[in-house]
């Protein structure tokens, strides 16, 4: 048996110590750049709680206020904590389950056809496929314009418009969902192979079979999980949007807040709390089934 002797050469003292110089100038300036970093965004941090006029000794004062709330969402009118009579906690849940129900067709229709909009419109401000700068400047200010706007305010503008209800829900959340989707979308199609797309455009095919044969098949998962995350967001957003009375459950959740019925907000948070996790869990199995299908092909 033979046995391999390695040897490491040293350098003497005279070469090392300029190395080792060097090395101890680099860490040095490394920890000076990190401890000016530190030092800058602590005083960014200052000027803006300064500017916004943040105090933390009104926090802690105020934060017994907090606690307290949440102590009576536990409890009923009577006194008794809310779990020892669960039927009187849940007095109304076959309306807020039908309340859930409205919120989630809001979020669905809302996010199905924003979703549809922006897959319209992301080629369009895509520069693969859009050789004209001035349509696809156009495309992208739009999106950013329905994305800039929340949704809440949307929903203000269209109550005022069509009234009370569920259509300016759906439409502020469609206009919200086209201008987000619509800027993820545009980000798949810029880093998409375009070998199949000039292809297509070498043997004549037009603009449309570019994208609907070389552009489609590339970015469709990756749509499809956006669009689902997307729909955990709305079914969120509709439950707020629903403050200023466009459907679904936020507007007994309102109500239930002004008048001080504690254990009626408590029970409707829990739905909505259950609510959005199962669709969390469903969303996140069809999001990981379309990403393995995505890295199988």
């Amino acid at each position: 048996m033979t046995h391999s002797i390695h040897t490491v050469a040293v350098l003497p003292a005279a070469q090392l110590a300029p190395l080792a110089n060097a090395y101890g100038a680099a860490v040095a300036a490394k920890r000076r750049q990190m401890v000016l970093g530190i030092a800058v965004t602590l005083f960014a941090l200052a000027l803006a709680a300064l500017g916004a006029e943040v105090e933390p000794q009104k926090f802690w004062a105020k934060l017994g206020n907090f606690t307290d709330y949440f102590a009576r969402l536990a409890h009923l009118d009577s006194g008794a904590y809310v779990w020892t009579d669960p039927v009187e906690w849940f007095w109304g849940l076959r309306k807020w389950l039908r309340l859930i129900g409205e919120t989630m067709l809001i979020a669905y229709i809302g996010t199905f056809s924003g979703a549809l909009v922006a897959f319209c419109a992301c080629f369009m401000c895509s520069a693969n496929l859009t050789r004209s700068p001035v349509l696809r400047a156009t495309v992208r200010r739009l999106l950013e314009f329905c994305r800039t706007v929340p949704d809440l305010v949307f929903a203000l503008i269209f109550v005022v418009a069509f009234g009370l209800g569920p259509l300016p829900g759906v439409m502020a959340l469609a206009i919200h969902t086209a201008g987000a989707l619509g800027k993820l979308f545009a980000e798949v199609v810029d880093n998409i192979d375009l070998k199949p797309v000039e292809g297509i455009a070498a043997s004549g095919g037009s603009w449309f079979a570019q994208v609907r044969f070389g552009v489609v098949p590339q970015v469709l998962a990756n749509f499809t999980s956006y669009a689902l995350l997307r729909f955990e967001i709305n079914v969120r957003g509709a439950s707020v949007i629903g403050f200023v009375g466009a459907g679904g459950i936020g507007e007994d959740l309102l109500v239930s807040i002004r008048r001080f019925y504690y254990a009626d907000v408590s029970a409707i948070l829990l739905v909505i709390i259950a609510c959005v996790m199962l669709i969390d869990v469903g969303t996140e199995f069809l999001r990981h089934r379309l990403v393995r299908m995505e890295g199988a092909r």
